[in-house]
C-alpha cells in the first residue's frame, strides 16, 4: 500500500506507464483523494500490526476484504497497459488474495472469541 501512496503522490509517471491520464485539475484532484485513502489504510494498518489487538486487526482484515474483492471486479476489467498478467490470471489472483483475506478473518474471529471467553 506504501508503494501505491508514494505512487498517487509523487510518481505520476509510472501512472502514465500504465496508462492513466494525470492530465488536469480533476484526475490530480482523483488522484490525490485515492493516495489520501491508501495512505490512511495503510497508516490503520501499520498501527493495528503494532498494537496487535486482534479486534482492530478484524477490522482492517474485513477493509482489505472489501478493497481486494473490488479489485477482483476492476482490475480485469479495465487492465493496466502494463500489467503483468492477463485479465483472467489477475482475476484468480485476486480470488486467492481474497480467499486467504478471508481464512485470516475466520481465524483472527475466533481468536477474538475464544479471549473475550476467557
Amino acid at each position: 500500500m506504501l508503494g501505491q501512496v508514494y505512487m498517487y503522490f509523487f510518481n505520476h509517471q509510472m501512472m502514465v506507464d500504465s496508462g492513466i491520464a494525470v492530465d488536469g485539475v480533476p484526475t490530480l484532484n482523483l488522484i490525490y483523494e485515492m493516495g489520501a485513502r491508501t495512505l490512511v489504510m495503510a497508516l490503520a494498518s501499520i498501527y493495528v500490526l503494532i498494537t496487535q489487538n486482534p479486534k482492530q486487526f478484524l477490522v482492517v482484515l474485513f477493509m482489505n476484504i472489501f478493497r481486494e474483492g473490488q479489485e477482483m471486479i476492476i482490475d480485469p476489467l479495465f487492465p493496466l497497459l502494463n500489467a503483468p498478467t492477463s485479465p483472467m490470471v489477475d482475476f484468480w489472483i485476486h480470488v486467492v488474495i481474497v480467499a486467504i483475506e478471508i481464512w485470516a478473518f475466520i481465524t483472527v474471529l475466533k481468536v477474538t472469541r475464544k479471549n473475550n471467553k476467557i
